[in-house]
């Protein structure tokens, strides 16, 4: 009989982990298994949750969204546990479990953990901290983390959007120089990112021919400042038909390693958590270090 660790957040989107806890129980108990159900009370827990609980489980299931994803995957990278993780996204965007085409329907992700098989999948270290999908800067990057938790359980990715735009006016050019896999990229930037996700905030969207979750790349986005109305136009069109390629405002490429020197250190969002600025942040790809199950 397989023991499940399951963590949830209780109050993650419109607190549809707890609504739904008993449930989830019980479709576990259906297939077999037994469960240690554990709410995650600050931030952190998830992460201490599954060091201290998890090499006496078979597999660990996150309940809740990106941030409590993030931290039980760095809780699995922390200790080197390869067992299988499930995901069943109970969040305000859900942007990962979106990319790897989690079911949104609480139940039926809970049916497909006990059905499933471990698909290995990237992760990455932003200097010693572990992200899954998504490492950013600039425009928008706040509203991921500054937006309360009770207006993103109301409006959902509407949040952020809305959130976002209210920073437009303060939006100031970042100069930054990222080196990627050797080749350096230098200017004022208004957004920078490196994902692993066909969606950044519900806001930014890849394609998912574009996006390989478990290839040992990386895809970063930079986001030139411009004055040109002409520019700003073919910025919008390039986004709005996710073609990335067809402007010189954006540069799209992929990479394994990245390193980027910002002499103003500013903040970034981790999976929509803050993250301090540094002068100097190195980013790495971890290839297929998490085993996450599918259906």
């Amino acid at each position: 009989m397989k023991k499940i660790l399951l963590i949830y957040n209780p109050n993650s989107g419109t607190r549809k982990s707890a609504r739904y806890l008993s449930q989830v129980l019980e479709i576990f108990t259906e297939h077999g298994a037994t469960t240690t159900a554990l709410p995650t009370l600050k931030r952190g827990d998830a992460k201490d949750y599954v060091m201290e609980y998890g090499p006496s489980h078979d597999v660990v299931v996150a309940m809740g969204g990106d941030g409590t994803y993030n931290e039980v995957v760095s809780g699995l990278v922390a200790s080197g546990l390869t067992i299988p993780l499930g995901y069943i996204p109970a969040g305000s965007t859900n942007d990962f479990a979106a990319s790897m085409g989690l079911s949104k329907d609480i139940p039926k992700a809970a049916e497909d953990i006990c059905l499933g098989s471990p698909v290995p999948v990237d992760c990455g270290l932003f200097n010693d901290r572990t992200f899954t999908y998504v490492a950013c800067f600039g425009a928008f990057a706040k509203a991921s983390y500054d937006t309360p938790q009770d207006v993103k359980n109301i409006l959902g990715h509407l949040a952020y959007v809305l959130s976002g735009a209210a920073t437009i006016a303060d939006i100031r050019p970042i100069h930054a120089r990222v080196t990627v896999d050797g080749k350096v990229y230098e200017g004022n930037y208004l957004f920078g990112a490196v994902s692993n996700s066909t969606s950044m905030g519900g806001i930014l969207k890849l394609k998912p021919e574009d996006v390989d979750l478990s290839d040992g790349l990386f895809e970063l986005m930079l986001v030139k400042a411009s004055q040109d109305i002409i520019e700003i136009g073919d910025l919008v069109r390039a986004v709005a038909m996710q073609d990335y390629a067809s402007t010189p405002m954006l540069t799209f490429i992929e990479g394994k390693h990245f390193s980027f020197e910002i002499p103003e250190a500013v903040d970034w969002s981790l999976d929509g958590e803050y993250q301090k600025g540094l002068p100097e942040v190195i980013i790495e790809n971890k290839f297929k270090v998490i085993n996450l199950i599918k259906r």
